[in-house]
């Protein structure tokens, strides 16, 4: 490894270990920006949509970092001294019939809301389409992320290996949601 990168990655476990919360919710919104800018590029945007990029941005930051803080906090208070493969399939099993359904519909609905400035009824529209579709397709990809973070990453790289995995679900979520609203226009 460079030595720059050696040194930003020493601040930053710096900053991690003095500012968790803060420091996951800059880096989950940072991951969900580069999400987006190549979500627009993939999806053949010509110009930089800078408003929605900065509305990813948001929610990664307000949202998906303290979110996923919180989560793995909780995790570990439930499943409080207990190891193995048992304990890690049902924190895997428990988020996925919790905290799964509900980011899905909630980012969903953010993007619909907020990010497309769309009106609640065509949003809930699309919601109610396209949900159960992104559902199944989540329960396919992240219990095998939800395996490794529980078995391999410990508790203060937890959401920063999620946000990284989850900022190319958000690619695959940006795409599912533009293709729709480019269907409908």
């Amino acid at each position: 490894m460079s030595d720059i990168a050696q040194e930003a990655w020493r601040k930053y476990l710096i900053q991690l270990q003095a500012h968790p919360l803060r420091t996951k919710a800059i880096t989950a919104g940072i991951l969900a920006g580069c999400s987006d800018l190549i979500a627009q590029k993939i999806s053949g945007v010509k110009r930089l949509q800078l408003r929605r990029l900065l509305l990813i941005m948001l929610y990664g930051f307000a949202y998906s970092g303290p979110f996923g803080h919180f989560l793995h906090k909780l995790m570990d208070i439930i499943f409080r001294g207990k190891k193995g493969s048992k304990t890690v399939a049902k924190k895997v099993l428990l988020e996925q019939l919790t905290s799964s359904p509900w980011n899905n519909f909630f980012f969903m609905m953010y993007y619909g809301l907020v990010v497309e400035g769309r009106p609640w009824g065509l949003v809930r529209g699309k919601v109610r389409k396209d949900y159960p579709t992104v559902q199944l397709t989540a329960w396919k990809f992240w219990p095998i992320v939800g395996w490794i973070n529980y078995q391999y990453m410990p508790l203060q790289f937890r959401v920063l290996f999620h946000s990284f995995v989850a900022s190319c679900w958000a690619i695959f979520l940006n795409l599912k949601a533009r293709s729709v609203a480019i269907k409908k226009a």
